[in-house]
């Protein structure tokens, strides 16, 4: 959602009517939601809880955290996927969980190794199935410490890291070689491209505008990520995961009634309309694409293109460009075969999976994304 679109063409005239009492809604900050980022590192001694604070803060899909972590055994961080945290309409296989599942263990292998510990990861140790995930553990890491241990300088910019959902600056352009960059950065077996020319960004712009409008568009698609909406401080709190919708602008347009998530699933609303002309906006200002593909699509690949997801975002991180996931082409539910299969024919290699598709560019700063704190993931 731009937010700063949604503001001028759903609250200005009420939000000026109602100058008398914004400023103490809009006062409201989640504090307690990004408290997490500050205290990753900080409040805990015991080295699998203070990787594990910084692990939560990893990128997953919709933000739904699906992370739950076992301590029991000394040494070792037994995994598992929350079940109830899945996407079944947007993510019917649990690929991009999966990623988001890998984002997580390598956060928490760097942050171990900040701390001169190693980590052995030993993934789906029971297994795995394709056409979803369940209770079986996802990984088993052990902790053994290593005064060899190699630290990663991609970790220094972990508290900067973020997915940016605002507008990019069409006047700014990203360099072949800032790309190349940020590609190096991916380790574990992806092979990551991107495209900054005027014929790639055109053709991607298209693509990806065309994807999110299935999305939008689809009933069962967009209501999953309508009810996950957080409108407000009072729900962020309550729930610090799914879409944020937390400020001083959307304090005041839920207050006054002017974004519910019935009024944005009503088609014939302003607020579907306008709400859908605000995410097209973010297509349309990409000023450059990064795509990341494995040769095999199995769970270990999954995994493994999480790890380098998240490298790649804190290599952009570190070469001041922002990122955005727009993945909707790689979801798959019917009513996005097309797009799917396009979008292979464009990126993919023989046999190869697109894992993300992302858009580069350079946009505004944009503050911390709520989450749970780690003592609600531990089992």
């Amino acid at each position: 959602m731009n937010r700063r679109k949604f503001l001028a063409l759903s609250g200005g005239g009420i939000i000026v009517a109602a100058t008398a009492t914004v400023g103490t809604i809009a006062s409201r900050t989640p504090s307690a939601a990004i408290a997490p980022w500050d205290q990753a590192g900080v409040i805990y001694s015991e080295p699998r809880k203070r990787a594990l604070s910084y692990a939560i803060l990893a990128p997953n899909p919709h933000n739904r955290q699906p992370w739950m972590v076992d301590l029991s055994t000394p040494d070792q961080v037994i995994l598992t996927v929350d079940t109830e945290r899945l996407l079944p309409h947007t993510d019917p296989l649990n690929r991009q969980i999966t990623i988001g599942l890998g984002c997580f263990l390598e956060l928490m292998v760097m942050a171990a190794a900040e701390d001169g510990y190693a980590v052995d990861l030993e993934l789906f140790p029971q297994g795995s199935d394709l056409s979803g995930l369940d209770d079986r553990p996802v990984a088993i890491a052990t902790f053994r410490q290593d005064p060899n241990q190699a630290k990663d300088p991609l970790f220094q910019h972990v508290m900067q890291r973020r997915s940016n959902k605002e507008p990019f600056d069409t006047t700014r352009t990203v360099a072949p070689e800032t790309i190349a960059a940020i590609a190096s950065a991916a380790v574990h077996g992806s092979r990551v491209a991107g495209d900054a020319s005027a014929q790639s960004i055109a053709a991607l712009r298209t693509l990806t505008n065309e994807a999110l409008v299935i999305e939008i568009d689809t009933p069962h698609t967009f209501k999953e990520s309508v009810d996950l909406f957080r409108i407000g401080k009072a729900e962020v709190e309550a729930n610090p995961d799914g879409i944020d919708f937390s400020g001083p602008m959307f304090e005041t347009l839920g207050a006054f009634g002017l974004m519910t998530r019935e009024g944005t699933l009503d088609t014939s609303s302003t607020m579907f309309a306008q709400g859908k002309v605000a995410v097209l906006e973010n297509t349309d200002t990409a000023m450059g694409h990064l795509w990341q593909a494995t040769a095999g699509n199995t769970r270990v690949d999954q995994i493994n293109a999480g790890r380098d997801w998240v490298r790649l975002n804190l290599a952009a991180t570190s070469q001041g460009v922002s990122m955005q996931p727009l993945s909707q082409a790689l979801q798959e539910y019917p009513e996005m075969a097309d797009h799917y299969a396009k979008v292979h024919q464009m990126l993919a290699t023989e046999g190869e999976t697109v894992q993300m598709l992302c858009r580069l560019g350079y946009g505004i700063e944009v503050g911390r994304s709520p989450r749970w704190p780690l003592e609600a993931k531990l089992v």
